[in-house]
């Protein structure tokens, strides 16, 4: 018996993102929803989680969602703040963290993430985003990568425009190919379903979808021809408590940056 409650569906997203973090050790953290789902996991289903951003924090406990790398929260309530030199050299490329969760303006069927540059078309400029930050590192050196995004034709495209982070590149062997010791992207949660890769592929298809959406929906929002497991699972709504938790952390959040 679930709760009745109601929600929305980046709740949905966020809180199967968190679910996702439930048997991980380490966590090194992309801000937005990344950061999101790594803080809701912490104060749900796995709060000893070791939560681990770019900046050089080691086991950050905010007790708001961090506006940047750089929000003094996380330096605060870090149980270390070393060097950006040796959170890269010592702590991700040495294999010693788990997960690593990255968000992406663009990715395609392989799970290769754009967050440098998207074409608007002819007769208009590139539209630049952020750009690559760690993200290429944390996929080439965590032991899985986990994505969240929202999902639409925008986001899920047949070719990115540029390729910021390989995910499994053009399909299996690549990443053993290019010497990349992780295994890559894992699962690719969005506000309507989740997406893994297939073993034997490496393309992505859908597994789960979430209450109230269907295939056909996913399916649609999606840039290219996407497989389908043979069963597709509905996945388990928001509890109060998930969705309690979630929604203090965005208060706290909104009324630091006000």
């Amino acid at each position: 018996m679930t709760d009745s409650v109601e929600f929305s569906r980046d709740e949905l997203m966020e809180v199967n993102a968190a679910r996702a973090l439930a048997g991980a050790r380490s966590c090194f953290v992309g801000i937005g929803l990344p950061s999101t789902a790594a803080n809701l996991a912490r104060a749900t289903v796995n709060p000893e989680l070791v939560l681990i951003y770019e900046s050089g924090t080691i086991g950050s406990k905010p007790n708001r969602l961090p506006l940047s790398i750089g929000d003094g929260e996380l330096a605060e309530t870090a149980d270390a703040v070393v060097s950006v030199p040796e959170v890269f050299n010592y702590w991700l490329q040495g294999g010693r963290i788990d997960v690593g969760f990255l968000g992406a303006a663009q990715v395609d069927r392989y799970a290769n993430i754009n967050t440098t540059v998207v074409d608007r078309g002819p007769g208009r400029s590139e539209a630049r985003l952020p750009g690559a930050g760690g993200a290429p590192e944390i996929a080439a050196n965590c032991g899985e990568v986990l994505m969240v995004l929202r999902h639409s034709t925008r986001n899920f495209v047949k070719k990115i425009d540029f390729v910021t982070t390989l995910g499994h590149g053009s399909g299996p062997g690549d990443r053993a190919e290019l010497g990349l010791p992780g295994a890559g992207p894992v699962a690719v949660i969005t506000d309507l379903g989740i997406l893994r890769p297939d073993d034997s592929t490496a393309e992505l298809f859908l597994t789960e979808v979430h209450p109230g959406v269907t295939v056909e929906q996913v399916r649609a929002a999606t840039g290219w021809e996407l497989k389908v497991a043979d069963e597709v699972v509905t996945t388990e709504p928001p509890t109060s408590q998930e969705l309690t938790a979630l929604r203090a952390l965005k208060a706290a959040g909104r009324s630091t940056a006000v």
